[in-house]
Order: structure tokens, then C-alpha cells, then sequence
């Protein structure tokens, strides 16, 4: 899986990137009630523009991204930076953003001790089967209880499995997060001619924190 992402983005095979903010977060963000000055986490983050709509809010934002040209890329269409070394991470700071560049997985609470909330647009849909329980599971072990965050999946036609993206129903985001989270469905997308259609959800950290792993 690693490896394969790396390529995608080596070979452009990007076709998941926006060229602008996702009207999703816009219409759908304000109304979590996340306070100003809260740091918003975006796993697997890409060059995503909604990074920057979640600074201009007024959010710290924490992306994490395995592909270092995806960093380089969002970086480089945004001005002065700095670049540093944390533990498994090569992380470039720019305002109010921070990418992280390495596994999500290596991502763990003492680095996580500011944040408050997140925002998955294409984390959950980039995982095959296997991984989305682990992703949901760490997930809520980064997020302190009341986190609030927004998750964009993706749902297509039942018998095509194959991806990245992958299709996510919607009983299957219940049950990979209604343990840890209450999980609330706001909406659901029209549908593309290719036949994927998204959905919305909103979701609130329950407490405690959830075992450690």
C-alpha cells in the first residue's frame, strides 16, 4: 500500500486532488462548532487545498502525509517554510501548517497532546479492508474526548472493490467508529457518473480515550 501511494503521486496519478477547497468542509464545518485556534488533524493529507480554508478559519492544522512530493508541492505553491526532524518524521512548517511526512500509524498520542479536532476527506477511502478498523481505532486514540471532525466517504455500485478509493458503505462507518465516536450522517453527494457517490458525517470523540495500542 505504501508503495503504491508513492507511485501515484511520482506518476501523477492524482485524479483525488481538488483544485479547490471541498464545498463539503465549507457548507458543513462551521456548524461543528470547533472553536477557533483549535488544531485540526488531516491524516493522509496529500497537497490538499482544504488545508489551507481550515488555516484561513483560524485553525492550526496538523497534516500527515506519506508521500514527501506532496508536501513538496503544497509547500512550494505557498511561500517561506522551514523544515525539521521529529522522531520518524520529516515535518515542514508553513503559517499555521504543519505536515508531517511519514505513516500514520507512527503517529502516536505524545505528539497528538494539542490536538483537538480532524478532518478526513480521503484517509478512510484510501485504506483497503484490512487497514480501516486499525485507521478507525487510531484515529480515536489521537482525538481527546469531544473532538469533533468531519469525514467525506465514499460509497460505489456493490461488487466493485477495487481502489484506492475504496468504497465505504454507510453501515460499514458506522460500525468502524460508533464505538469511539458519535456519528452522525449529514449528507449524502450526487451521484457521479462514474458512479461513486459521497457522503458526509460528522463525528464527536466519546470518552475515554480508547485503549492504547
Amino acid at each position: 500500500m505504501n508503495n503504491e501511494w508513492i507511485s501515484r503521486w511520482r506518476e501523477g496519478r492524482i485524479g483525488f486532488h481538488r483544485d479547490a477547497e471541498h464545498p463539503a468542509l465549507v457548507r458543513h464545518w462551521p456548524a461543528l462548532g470547533v472553536e477557533p485556534g483549535t488544531k485540526v488533524l488531516v491524516p493522509l493529507c496529500g497537497k490538499s487545498l482544504d488545508m489551507r480554508w481550515l488555516a484561513a478559519q483560524m485553525h492550526p492544522v496538523l497534516g500527515i502525509e506519506l508521500a514527501s512530493l506532496a508536501i513538496e508541492q503544497f509547500v512550494a505553491a505557498g511561500g517561506e517554510s522551514s523544515r525539521y526532524r521529529q522522531g520518524d518524521f520529516e515535518i515542514w512548517r508553513q503559517g499555521s501548517i504543519e505536515l508531517w511526512c511519514g505513516d500514520f500509524f507512527h503517529f502516536h498520542t505524545q505528539q497528538a497532546a494539542d490536538l483537538g479536532a480532524f478532518y478526513d476527506r480521503a484517509a478512510l477511502i484510501a485504506l483497503p479492508p484490512a487497514t480501516r478498523q486499525r485507521y478507525a481505532f487510531h484515529l480515536a486514540q489521537l482525538m481527546p474526548p469531544g473532538a469533533r471532525g468531519l469525514l467525506i466517504s465514499l460509497t460505489r455500485a456493490p461488487g466493485d472493490d477495487a481502489g484506492p478509493p475504496y468504497s465505504v458503505p454507510a453501515d460499514e462507518v458506522r460500525e468502524l467508529f460508533g464505538a469511539n465516536f458519535e456519528v452522525t450522517h449529514l449528507e449524502d453527494g450526487e451521484p457521479e457518473d462514474s458512479g461513486w457517490q459521497e457522503s458526509v458525517w460528522s463525528l464527536q470523540r466519546r470518552g475515554p480515550r480508547a485503549d492504547r495500542e
